[in-house]
């Protein structure tokens, strides 16, 4: 069983940058896409990011294209964001997803537990 493990979140100004890492650990890593998605009281997670293993293929949402910027490290068997200019409405509880090879972003077989990102004003 594949374990994501987030870690970067806290409390920002608005305008500010924060960094999310997830590490993931477990078996049959190799092939692994690996995203991240966002939630907030009341609203259904949304995709903010994926990568595939070979990273050359990247997606982003509306909102996170030109300020969210992912990346990872295969050899650490981490994904990271970059989240620079947060906004208020960036406020949200972000979560590290990961898709074996071969399989679909519609319901990402792995979660991590969650990293809570303020921005305040």
């Amino acid at each position: 069983q594949v374990q994501l493990v987030e870690s970067g979140g806290g409390t920002v100004q608005a305008g500010g940058s924060l960094r999310l890492s997830c590490e993931a650990s477990g078996p049959n890593l190799r092939g692994l896409g690996m995203g991240w998605f966002r939630q907030t009281p009341g609203k259904e997670r949304e995709f903010v990011a994926r990568m595939s293993y070979s990273t050359n293929i990247v997606y982003y949402s509306d909102s996170a294209k030109g300020r969210f910027t992912i990346s990872r490290d295969n050899a650490k068997s981490t994904v990271y964001l970059q989240m620079n200019n947060l906004k208020l409405e960036d406020t949200a509880v972000y979560f590290c997803a990961a898709v074996p090879m071969g399989r679909t972003w519609t319901d990402p077989d792995y979660w991590g537990q969650g990293t809570q990102v303020t921005v305040s004003s």
